[in-house]
């Protein structure tokens, strides 16, 4: 099985209200999220690759058109944490590239959320 990632960068702000007053995540705040796409396949295309990574711009136009320097709950029909995240854009990429094995999104460098059916 052949595996590629692409990481892509955005900051932005959310609120987890349904969290006790005394949490720190209940406030609002903001993080600078990493996102990995994991792409997957147990054979290459006539190039020679997976996918070729230009092929993944629309992803980071994605990413910077609608969240970056944004609200968080006030794009997202869930609670706002990196899992729930990790499968919005896991639904996004896959449903442009079958290939799509996985996203991991990172709130901070030593945390990791992800989704992999």
């Amino acid at each position: 099985m052949y595996r590629i990632t692409k990481e892509f960068h955005f900051s932005a702000s959310h609120q987890l209200t349904h969290l006790p007053d005394d949490h720190q995540c209940a406030r609002m705040h903001g993080h600078n999220y990493i996102v990995v796409v994991e792409l997957a396949s147990d054979k290459l295309n006539q190039d020679g690759f997976v996918r070729d990574y230009h092929e993944l711009k629309p992803f980071k136009s994605y990413i910077n058109d609608t969240f970056d320097h944004q609200n968080l709950n006030d794009l997202l029909d869930c609670v706002t944490t990196a899992e729930n995240m990790a499968r919005h854009f896991y639904d996004w990429c896959a449903a442009r590239w079958p290939e799509t094995a996985a996203v991991k999104v990172s709130e901070t460098p030593k945390t990791w959320a992800e989704y992999r059916p």
